[in-house]
């Protein structure tokens, strides 16, 4: 059963099998083990295996914006390309650089 939502009104989800949106399209400025500058948008993180599950889910060395971020209905949508277009669009959104894989 997921987390209760921090956000009243937003239903938490738990993951989409295969999905990976949330470790792909967002940029994460957090050092984490092989990425000291953190993982720049739209690129697969390397922590993901085979099946696009995260290799650091549990560990310390997680960092904690992927910990803390709560899958929801408005951000996943029903299918894995609604997740990326919401992600995308939400790193065009507020990031500070370029990101023209618009």
């Amino acid at each position: 059963m997921p987390a209760p939502s921090p956000n009243p009104g937003i239903e938490p989800l738990g993951c989409r099998p295969g999905c990976a949106a949330c470790c792909i399209e967002p940029s994460i400025s957090s050092p984490m083990p092989g990425l000291p500058n953190g993982k720049p948008a739209g690129v697969p993180c390397p922590h993901l295996d085979a099946a696009l599950r995260c290799l650091l889910f549990g560990q310390a060395e997680r960092p904690a914006v992927c910990s803390g971020l709560q899958p929801s209905f408005e951000m996943c949508g029903t299918t894995r390309e609604h997740a990326m277009l919401f992600l995308r669009r939400l790193e065009l959104e507020t990031s500070p650089g370029d990101y023209s894989r618009a």
